[in-house]
């Protein structure tokens, strides 16, 4: 086997295979057998045509089979002999079955080389999820304003009866119970985006643009059929799938949303994090930082 690397922009490697005619031989002895077992030829019972007639009505099948298993085999086996990390699946390009020799080229995405300076021990600061009585007095009040009732009702036992309460202590206790669940919803949500901007300025590496391309995509994607579920016309929808595509607070977000992703893939690779099928890894890194960080309560 023969293998060419080219560094292409960034992370970007061009691949280019040749495999010798020893090993797609090999390959297509086994392949003519298979297909020998089971090929049905006028005038032959199935299995049993000799291999020059298998070749002769079947060159082009067995041609398409070896490319099927040499590929992916070579490709495996050059990327570990050139020591190279894949971020994805390889663009597969150029493939040439000629004189015995298999030709190809794989285009891909390595994975960038991310040092953290230190992911452990992280401060974090939280802010107290306790529900003051002002707070409870401005959310009653709102609750008043939302249900149209005039400056003249009293918020007291009548009122909180309304609403499905025996009075309006019990309402209050409601109330403090939902806000301070939500207070620890959202504090909980600004002490990971805390971990995160910390780990985001330990240091900078390239973001895959492959993997910016697909990202977009699926937005840009999604983003339409929401569109035509508002009926827009195509028209309409073309331009504003443009407009996204060009939007450049859209492309900051993927590419940072890339970047946390990938950071986190390197902790749960240093710290041997094992991900199963249907689990999440991110989140599992999370708890991991979250358990290490070092808490400050506001």
């Amino acid at each position: 086997m023969k293998i060419e690397v080219k560094k292409l922009d960034g992370l970007r490697r061009e691949l280019k295979f040749e495999i010798p005619k020893d090993r797609v031989s090999q390959t297509m002895r086994q392949v003519y057998d298979e297909i020998g077992r089971v090929a049905k030829i006028k005038g032959f019972r199935p299995g049993k045509a000799p291999r020059h007639v298998v070749e002769t009505h079947h060159n082009k099948l067995a041609e398409e089979e070896a490319l099927k298993k040499l590929i992916p085999e070579i490709y495996h086996e050059g990327i570990q002999k050139e020591k190279i990390n894949p971020l994805d699946f390889p663009e597969i390009e150029n493939v040439l079955f000629k004189d015995g020799i298999i030709t190809f080229t794989a285009t891909l995405d390595i994975k960038p080389e991310i040092k953290l300076k230190q992911y452990k021990g992280i401060k974090v600061e939280r802010k107290s999820s306790q529900v003051t009585e002002e707070e409870i007095n401005k959310t009653l009040d709102f609750i008043k304003k939302g249900q149209g009732q005039d400056k003249e009702v009293t918020i007291d036992d009548q009122f909180a009866h309304g609403l499905g309460y025996p009075n309006l202590e019990e309402f209050k206790k409601f109330l403090a119970r939902q806000m301070e669940t939500d207070k620890d919803r959202q504090n909980r949500i600004d002490v990971e985006n805390q971990i995160v901007e910390d780990l985001l300025k330990q240091g900078s590496f390239d973001v895959p643009q492959s993997l910016v391309k697909k990202q977009i995509e699926r937005r840009v994607a999604d983003a339409k059929k929401h569109w035509r579920s508002h009926r827009l016309s195509e028209a309409e929808i073309t331009k504003k799938e443009e407009e996204l595509r060009q939007d450049k607070k859209l492309q900051a977000g993927v590419q940072k949303d890339i970047k946390v992703y990938l950071i986190f893939d390197k902790i749960a690779e240093l710290e041997n994090i094992q991900v199963q099928e249907g689990e999440n890894m991110p989140g599992k890194v999370m708890e991991l930082l979250l358990k290490e960080a070092q808490w400050e309560t506001k």
